[in-house]
C-alpha cells in the first residue's frame, strides 16, 4: 500500500502538496495528562487501545498499534519528521499510545498532551473529503469514551489555544516562486490578520528550504469547525494563484532559463556525491517546479514530494543497514536521492 505522501502530485496550477486535520479530545474519567502519574497514564492508555481495537475493520487498513516506548529514538524521530506526531510526543517519557494506519494517513496518540489526539493526512488539498472521515473517526472513538466537553467553551483540552472545536486544519503549499518576491512578508503579515498562521515548513531561523508553507488556524474558540476550513481553504487557494500568476509570468518571460534552472537542480542531485538539507530541498523545489509548469517531464509518474520526506535525517538514518553515522548524513542524502530521483524524458519543450 501506497504511503499518503507518495501520492502528491505535481500538475499545472496545483501547488498544494498535503491537508491535515487533528482532533484533540479528552475522557471525562481522568485528568489531563501532565496530572496523571505513570501508572494511571499506562492504565489510560491500555484502556483507550482495546476499547479502539476494531478500528481498522471500520476503515478497511491495517493499523499498527503500540507504545513509543516500545520504538527505537532514531524511528520515532522519523515519524515526526513524517508528521506522525510532535516533537514533545516523540520525545515524552511517560506512557504514550499509539495507532497508526498502514498508509500513514490516519494516526491516533494516546496520553499525549492529551488523552487522545486523532490526525488525517491527505496529498494535495483534500479539507472537505478529510473533515468527513474525520467526523466517522471522532463519532467511532466518542460512541465508547465520553468527552470532555463544556456547553460554553466547547471541548475541554490541555492547552487553551484548542480549546472550542478542538480542530487545527493545516494545508502545506510550494510556493518557489511567489517567496522570491519582495513583499512576500508583507503578503503573508496581511493574510494572518485573518486568523491563520503560516510558517515555512523547512530550514533554520528565517530561512526556508524549498519555499513549503504551512497554513493553520490560529484559534479553535469561537469559530465553527466549517469556519475554520473555509479560512484555512481560502487563504490557501489564493497563496496558490498568486504563485499561478507570477509563475505564468516567469514562464512567458523567462522560459529557458527556467527551464535551465530546474535541469541544473536535477544535474546536480542526479551527480552529487554530497548534498546538505537546504541544498537538496532547494534543487527538489526547483525540479517539483519545473515538473509542474510542464518544461521538464520524467519518464515515469512520481511524487518527488517522498523524496522530501526521505531525506530527513532521521528517515536517513533509518534506510542504512549498517551503524548510524550521523557525521555522513550529507552522503547518505546524496546517495538516496541519486537511487531515487525518477530519469528524465530526453525531449523537453523548449
Amino acid at each position: 500500500m501506497l504511503k499518503w505522501y507518495e501520492q502528491v502530485s505535481m500538475e499545472p496550477d496545483n501547488n498544494y502538496i498535503s491537508s491535515r486535520i487533528r482532533l484533540v479530545r479528552n475522557w471525562n474519567e481522568y485528568n489531563f495528562p501532565n496530572k496523571l502519574d505513570v501508572i494511571t497514564g499506562g492504565e489510560l492508555v491500555e484502556r483507550l487501545e482495546f476499547g479502539l481495537k476494531d478500528l481498522g475493520k471500520m476503515e478497511k487498513e491495517e493499523f499498527l498499534s503500540t507504545t513509543t516506548d516500545k520504538i527505537p529514538e532514531t524511528e520515532r524521530l522519523a515519524m515526526k519528521e513524517r508528521r506522525i506526531f510532535n516533537s514533545a510526543i516523540a520525545g515524552k517519557a511517560s506512557p504514550t499510545g499509539l495507532m497508526l494506519s498502514e498508509s500513514e494517513d490516519i494516526s491516533i496518540v494516546f496520553n499525549g498532551d492529551d488523552h487522545i489526539r486523532m490526525q488525517l493526512l491527505a496529498p494535495n488539498e483534500e479539507l472537505n473529503e478529510l473533515i468527513k472521515k474525520a467526523d466517522k473517526l471522532d463519532d467511532y472513538v466518542n460512541a465508547r469514551f465520553s468527552y470532555a466537553f463544556d456547553e460554553k467553551y466547547g471541548y475541554l483540552t490541555s492547552f487553551p489555544t484548542n480549546v472550542g472545536t478542538g480542530m487545527r486544519a493545516n494545508v502545506v503549499v510550494h510556493l518557489p516562486a511567489l517567496s522570491e518576491g519582495k513583499q512576500f512578508p508583507n503578503l503573508i503579515a496581511g493574510m494572518t490578520r485573518f486568523g491563520v498562521t503560516i510558517r515555512g515548513v523547512y530550514g533554520e531561523g528565517r530561512e526556508n528550504y524549498g519555499a513549503f508553507y504551512d497554513v493553520s488556524n490560529s484559534k479553535t474558540l469561537g469559530m465553527s469547525e466549517r469556519e475554520i476550513l473555509d479560512l484555512v481553504s481560502k487563504v490557501a487557494s489564493q497563496l496558490n494563484s498568486q504563485e499561478n500568476q507570477v509563475r505564468e509570468m516567469s514562464l512567458k518571460n523567462h522560459r529557458t532559463e527556467r527551464q535551465d534552472e530546474a535541469c541544473k537542480s536535477y544535474g546536480l542531485m542526479k551527480y552529487a556525491r554530497k548534498l546538505s538539507m537546504r541544498d537538496a530541498l532547494t534543487f527538489l523545489s526547483q525540479v517539483m517546479a519545473g515538473i509542474s509548469d510542464g518544461i521538464i517531464e520524467t519518464k515515469m509518474p512520481c511524487s518527488l514530494y517522498k523524496l522530501v520526506l526521505g531525506i530527513q535525517p532521521n528517515n536517513l538514518l533509518m534506510k542504512q543497514n549498517g551503524p548510524q553515522d550521523k557525521d555522513n548524513l550529507d552522503i547518505l542524502r546524496a546517495d538516496y536521492i541519486r537511487k531515487e530521483l525518477p530519469e528524465l524524458k530526453e525531449e523537453m519543450n523548449g
